[in-house]
């Protein structure tokens, strides 16, 4: 069996792939096991635009904090975070304003065992263990107040998170009480996995997902819009991740929507 690390915490099963672990190997990470590595190569063999898919929604997220620092917001809520790969919240938040404050939440515990230390000399950025379907453990934990002013705009992130949520989990429910609890002028900005124009191999990846803990739902271009509620929908709308406010048409391929994910951004009149 691959050695434990010293930071991995001891109840996490290493025997296992993790969808966070997973998404670390293909984005370049380190923060990966052989289990995962191996589930990886499952998932090539099916799709080799894995990789790609990552590198798009990780671009699409980086793209997302800029557009919504533009407009003055300084306060980032980032569920899903997932491990702290490089091109992290706030590091492109903080770089562009120190005083910019950040709040990671996840419930995979490597992902929070290594965001911690990281972030241990970063007053500005905590990682907080807990999980998108309890609003309440997440909104009112002492760690997401200590540096996240409800009464002011949030940027409220949920990239690559929601597709891990079936519907039995009423994530239209927990979304709204999460839109509710955000001041006028925040931000949600989310992706979301589809089966909507996409090749026949997306089949085969959600089959070997749903074969282990990770099980994928994917959505309609409906279902997904209709996450944001009432906010106002930030051009160009609801479009497959690359095609999100790209910084050069060079950036959009020829086939924008093998990326897999649509991407989406709202703004709370």
């Amino acid at each position: 069996m691959e050695q434990r690390l010293s930071w991995v915490p001891k109840e996490v099963d290493v025997s296992k792939p993790s969808a966070a672990r997973v998404y670390d190997y293909f984005l370049g990470g380190s923060y990966n096991f052989a289990v995962d590595r191996a589930f990886a190569q499952q998932l090539l063999a099916v799709a080799p635009t894995m990789p790609m898919v990552c590198r798009q929604n990780r671009s699409f997220l980086r793209r997302a904090v800029q557009h919504i620092l533009g407009h003055g917001v300084r306060q980032f809520l980032d569920i899903g975070s997932g491990l702290p790969t490089t091109g992290n919240v706030h590091e492109i938040a903080q770089a562009a304003y120190p005083d910019a404050r950040v709040v990671y939440v996840d419930n995979e515990p490597v992902a929070v065992a290594h965001s911690e230390l990281m972030l241990k000399d970063n007053d500005s950025a905590i990682i907080l263990h807990a999980d998108v379907r309890d609003p309440e453990s997440i909104l009112n934990a002492p760690e997401t107040r200590s540096l996240i002013d409800f009464d002011q705009p949030v940027a409220l992130l949920m990239v690559a998170l929601l597709h891990f949520v079936p519907d039995v989990d009423q994530p239209a429910e927990f979304m709204a009480r999460y839109r509710d609890v955000l001041a006028p002028g925040s931000f949600l900005a989310l992706s979301q996995g589809t089966e909507e124009r996409q090749p026949p191999q997306v089949h085969a990846v959600r089959d070997l997902y749903n074969q282990r803990a990770n099980r994928v739902t994917t959505r309609t271009s409906a279902e997904i819009t209709s996450f944001l509620g009432d906010f106002d929908i930030v051009e160009p709308g609801l479009v497959f991740t690359p095609e999100w406010r790209p910084e050069s048409p060079s950036d959009v391929p020829d086939e924008p929507e093998l990326a897999g994910f649509y991407a989406i951004v709202g703004r709370k009149p």
